[in-house]
């Protein structure tokens, strides 16, 4: 099993802190041999990237880099609940983006947050995915990414 906390190390990525919930939830939660992370926004040392419409005030590269901060921080509450080498592989990712009205680009900017995943797990990091464009998020950010991720069995 590949020791993936070394594959970061050898990308120069380091996981950020885990961000508080803002509401009644954890970061993540393990069932068998599946972990659900919550939906993750671009929180960077504790404060929110950007916020605006895709499409609009933000646009679509820059939403790519906010998918990939999302993911970041999803890997950070799955290696806080279970450790990053616990992971077998991505399983699914989902992708919320807070659209202006016409936009339908939802899928390039959710490969911000599917490359890193392919960056880091190689192989294992290919995963199903789901990009929805939606008319608000949470805290006006642009990008929300949640993971589902397969772990080893409990030992």
């Amino acid at each position: 099993m590949p020791a993936w906390s070394d594959r970061l190390t050898e990308l120069g990525i380091r996981l950020p802190a885990v961000a508080p919930p803002a509401g009644a939830y954890v970061p993540a939660v393990r069932t068998g041999t599946l972990v659900f992370t919550s939906g993750q926004v671009p929180f960077v040392d504790g404060v929110i990237a950007a916020t605006g419409k895709v499409g609009a005030e933000i646009a679509p590269e820059e939403a790519k880099q906010h998918a990939r901060t999302c993911a970041l921080n999803a890997l950070a509450a799955v290696d806080a609940l279970v450790g990053m080498d616990a992971v077998v592989r991505v399983v699914k990712v989902v992708g919320f983006v807070a659209s202006a009205e016409g936009f339908t680009g939802q899928p390039t900017v959710l490969n911000g947050a599917s490359e890193l995943l392919g960056e880091v797990f190689g192989e294992a990091g290919r995963h199903a995915r789901s990009a929805v464009g939606v008319a608000e998020l949470p805290l006006g950010v642009p990008v929300e990414v949640e993971l589902v991720v397969e772990v080893r069995p409990d030992e």
